[in-house]
């Protein structure tokens, strides 16, 4: 998969600006298809049409459906001569405090995980494709992007770096979080990028990993055994002490919850952990890599 955990071209909600002629317009997101939905409600229970809707707030028809739709942000004007001509209720004003534009290159699939993870109390992942994103450089995560099918517009990548570089500050702002990574060997020996971008993203992945809460295990090419042949796989424990899994494909992904197969994936990562390298033996094969570059 060319973009890896989630993130993805179709979601640049928070870099769309607000409700107005001409303007992009993001992929839905959960708070604007309901404050759409509603805008529609009581605009059909007025005896409206889009077209009037549009003359009273003074914006185009396009944009009063792309506000139902929940494809725009609608501003405070919109707001405003909204609430006035569908009856000063106060729900339009009430439901817009509660809107959010989504996270900018996070795809719908990922979006929850996304969430999840920021507020969890420990965070495992196993990655056999690429560097995880949570530890990529800005310069490995652009040639990832770069080697994306269909090829990505240069708003669309600024996009997808900036949604990357913004998720991965966690790892530095939450010291007393334990996180814990397994990466394949093969992963940090492929020159994605050239010999350079490789360089910095080993680099960048040493200083991420040094701190005592950060965990990188390699798993080595001549492992006889291997824990996890169904794929990459993310873990995380809630504040609540829920477990919670986490499995990503092409083009899709999927939020495992159910105990069962939770606990599965956490008996399959716990053997890999104790297949991989350990954590000084993994700096010091990463450090040799970095050498003979």
């Amino acid at each position: 998969m060319g973009i890896v955990e989630g993130e993805t071209v179709g979601s640049a909600e928070s870099r769309t600006a607000p409700a107005g002629d001409g303007e992009r317009e993001p992929q839905p997101s959960d708070s604007l298809r309901t404050f759409g939905a509603v805008v529609q409600a009581l605009r059909e229970h007025t005896g409206l049409s889009r077209a009037e809707l549009a003359t009273l707030v003074r914006y185009s028809t396009h944009t009063v459906a792309s506000v139902e739709l929940g494809r725009r942000m609608p501003d405070e004007s919109f707001v405003e001569r909204a609430e006035e001509a569908l009856g000063d209720t106060g729900v339009l004003r009430k439901a817009a405090r509660h809107l959010s534009r989504g996270e900018a290159g996070l795809a719908a699939w990922f979006r929850r995980w996304a969430r999840l993870e920021r507020e969890a109390a420990s965070l495992c992942t196993y990655e056999c494709r690429l560097v995880p994103g949570l530890l990529q450089s800005e310069a490995y995560a652009r040639a990832v992007f770069d080697n994306s099918i269909p090829l990505l517009t240069d708003e669309q990548t600024e996009d997808q770096l900036t949604a990357r570089m913004d998720r991965q500050r966690m790892v530095r702002e939450r010291p007393t979080v334990p996180f814990s990574f397994i990466v394949e060997e093969a992963v940090f020996r492929r020159r994605l990028g050239g010999a350079q971008v490789q360089a910095s993203m080993l680099d960048h992945v040493l200083e991420l990993t040094a701190p005592r809460n950060v965990t990188l295990q390699v798993v080595p090419l001549e492992l006889e055994f291997h824990g996890c042949l169904d794929g990459p796989v993310q873990l995380l424990e809630t504040s609540e002490g829920r477990r919670l899994g986490y499995s990503e494909g092409q083009q899709n992904g999927r939020l495992i919850s159910g105990p069962k197969e939770v606990s599965l994936l956490c008996q399959r990562y716990e053997t890999l952990r104790s297949q991989a390298l350990n954590p000084k033996e993994t700096r010091d094969l990463l450090e040799r890599l970095r050498g003979e570059l």
